[in-house]
């Protein structure tokens, strides 16, 4: 019987830049799966993690950058047929400070750009990373989440 498991997240990184958000995107390298996609940091959820914990362990591990204010944003469902399980993805979106533009890549991706919201929607592979992002910056596009800043803001 295929498995529902909370398994992963999904993380914007964002930095505010004087003309607008500038979002983070890696693009997978040589020998990964996906080879050349770009996409936003993501991964597992290790055993006893709770989601919060692993976007900002999956931001360093994927980045180097230091997480200043983190939100929830949404999940979303996608099947796994290697394991035949249906994963739910926990997505966030980490602002750093402006400062922050060099990355520290893991092994799993071969280039960074920060890109303009408009232009990251073109560059994204999974059409669910473009739903996210309009969700975030509809909810965030002042760095914050006005009245809701009490229910979506995680630190």
């Amino acid at each position: 019987m295929t498995e529902l498991k909370i398994g992963v997240v999904d993380v914007l990184v964002v930095r505010l830049a004087d003309d607008g958000w500038r979002v983070l995107l890696l693009r997978r390298g040589t020998g990964t799966r996906c080879t050349g996609a770009w996409e936003i940091v993501h991964g597992s959820i290790e055993p006893g993690e709770r989601p919060a914990a692993a976007a900002l362990r999956e931001v360093g591990e994927e980045t180097g950058l230091t997480v200043q204010r983190l939100y929830n944003v949404t999940a979303h469902l996608f099947h796994l047929h290697q394991n035949d399980t249906v994963q739910v993805a926990v997505a966030f979106c980490a602002f750093v400070t402006p400062e922050e533009r060099e990355v520290r890549l893991g092994n799993e991706h071969d280039h960074y750009e920060w890109l303009a919201v408009d232009e990251a929607m073109t560059r994204l592979l999974w059409p669910q990373e473009r739903r996210t992002l309009a969700d975030a910056y509809d909810l965030l596009r002042n760095g914050d989440a006005a009245s809701a800043d009490d229910v979506l803001r995680v630190i």
